[in-house]
């Protein structure tokens, strides 16, 4: 590694939680252009409505550690 990336990668870690995380989406958009807008809005959307049918009792709930395992199960 260089010594600019070193340096820059010395600042950027010392940046707040949210500076890191605005850098990080800036850094994923630049990877990936070709993100579809409505996807975003999409996903917005969605965890708004699943949201929302949790706090209607009808949808259940599964720890982060078992949706872990179930997705690890689904992977095999």
């Amino acid at each position: 590694m260089s010594a600019n990336f070193d340096e820059l990668e010395k600042e950027a870690l010392a940046l707040s939680s949210r500076e890191k995380a605005r850098l990080a989406r800036a850094l994923i958009d630049d990877l990936d252009p070709a993100t579809d807008e409505g996807a975003e809005k999409f996903w917005i959307e969605e965890a708004q409505r699943r949201y929302d049918a949790y706090l209607a009792g009808e949808l259940g709930i599964a720890s982060g550690e078992e949706a872990m395992q179930r997705a690890r199960q689904r992977l095999k």
